[in-house]
């Protein structure tokens, strides 16, 4: 059965840190491993046709390869990566900071799912 989702490509600057990562890496299971995301989501990103959410893997990428960063308000200045890392993750509530991290997720302009979500 045929995806009907849109394939779209990264941005011009996201998919040249992926390919200088995977030169300077060596192998697309090494970035991918980097980025907590699948090799074939790294190869089909690379190949131009991937079909997941290539706004949340342009923000990995953007963390964990260009070192961009945003604000907080549980974990203070965090890499886009670990945003998303903990935005993913479920609530426990013997832990205390994944508590309030989920709270202030749900309102967060960084959270994934947000509206109108920081870029």
């Amino acid at each position: 059965m045929a995806s009907t989702r849109e394939v779209r490509t990264l941005p011009a600057d996201e998919l040249d840190a992926l390919f200088s990562a995977v030169q300077r890496m060596g192998t697309q299971a090494a970035v991918a491993k980097e980025l907590g995301v699948s090799s074939s989501t790294v190869s089909q990103a690379l190949k131009g046709y991937y079909v997941g959410d290539v706004d949340a893997l342009a923000k990995r990428i953007r963390g964990a390869l260009m070192n961009e960063s945003v604000r907080c308000p549980v974990m203070g200045d965090i890499t886009t990566k670990h945003c998303l890392d903990f935005q993913a993750r479920p609530l426990v509530f013997t832990n205390p900071t994944r508590v309030r991290l989920h709270r202030a997720c749900k309102t967060c302009q960084h959270r994934k799912t947000a509206k109108g979500a920081a870029e």
